[in-house]
């Protein structure tokens, strides 16, 4: 199944998106992504008819605007980014820094979608006073406006008269989801970020992200959430507490493409935390999925189990 994608976007859990799946119930009422990024696995989910409805907030209020215009105005969006899209035209670069500029004065989130598209790696990056300083990547030409204009009607079908959209603190959209929601947090990747990266518009504390999942715990509320993770012998980030009672599931991303440009053959694994509610339900053991299709689903055998282990449930 071919899913579309907004924009290119580092971090994105697109590629994960088909494993993830497998940790959420059949059928979903609402889920929920209080650090949705490029919403990649609402529109995993939309595209497989695995959810009713969908909240997604981004604490970034133009990201949350764009992902609004896709979803309400793709046709106004489209001819935005067709009108913005420059390709092997002289003035293309000095185009890109123009359009930055403007965008750190306005906040257009369709000036934001064209820089998205066109920067480097897809990486955003902003600094110390929050303005988007990434530069142009001189190998990419940014996604063909007619391209674009499918991504976003397409995404724009699966998700409009059943998603809302906002742009407030991940604290505030926990305080509010209920008991029948299921909860998908990917926060800012404090592996390698912190509480502060210029990778992010803004980044979390780490205790105060832990008193938050307890405080989800008690209210018996079903989530999951993507934190940590290794390369390597090397581990990015601060483990979850065991005090939370998670159930750990850890997924191989592919090959770190630092290791090998070292020449290194190292796989990346990153965490995949499953509520005590949702483990419940579900019946998850501590899993490892593999990208050998002859190995994706093996119980990890060296370490021990992850809070509070229940009987395997094999999904393929």
């Amino acid at each position: 199944m071919t899913v579309p994608q907004p924009f290119q976007y580092q971090g994105s859990k697109r590629a994960l998106a088909p494993l993830i799946l497998q940790y959420l119930p059949v059928i979903t009422t609402r889920l929920v992504e209080p650090f949705c990024g490029s919403a990649a696995l609402s529109i995993a989910t939309a595209a497989r008819g695995r959810a009713k409805e969908f909240w997604l907030n981004d604490f970034n209020a133009p990201l949350a605007q764009l992902l609004s215009l896709i979803i309400n105005s793709p046709k106004k969006l489209g001819k935005s980014y067709k009108e913005l899209w420059r390709a092997d035209h002289e003035d293309a670069m000095e185009h890109y820094y123009q359009v930055r500029e403007s965008f750190n004065r306005t906040k257009d989130p369709q000036l934001l979608l064209y820089l998205l598209a066109r920067c480097v790696k897809g990486a955003v990056r902003y600094n110390g006073e929050g303005l988007f300083n990434q530069s142009p990547d001189k190998r990419r030409l940014g996604t063909q406006p007619e391209t674009m204009k499918a991504n976003i009607k397409a995404i724009s079908i699966l998700l409009r008269g059943k998603t809302i959209v906002t742009s407030l603190s991940y604290e505030n959209v926990l305080a509010n989801v209920r008991e029948e929601d299921v909860v998908y947090m990917d926060p800012p990747y404090q592996g390698v970020c912190g509480e502060r990266d210029s990778r992010y518009f803004s980044g979390i504390s780490f205790d105060d992200f832990v008193a938050q999942l307890g405080v989800l715990n008690l209210k018996n509320i079903r989530y999951l959430v993507s934190y940590d993770g290794r390369s390597g012998n090397r581990s990015y980030g601060k483990p979850l507490p065991t005090k939370l009672h998670l159930t750990l599931v850890e997924l191989e991303a592919g090959r770190s493409s630092q290791a090998t440009l070292l020449g290194r053959d190292e796989m990346t694994v990153e965490s995949l935390y499953l509520s005590p509610a949702l483990a419940e339900e579900l019946e998850v053991y501590p899993t490892m999925h593999r990208k050998h299709r002859d190995e994706q689903m093996q119980l990890m055998e060296t370490s021990v189990p992850y809070g509070k282990a229940k009987i395997s449930k094999r999904v393929s």
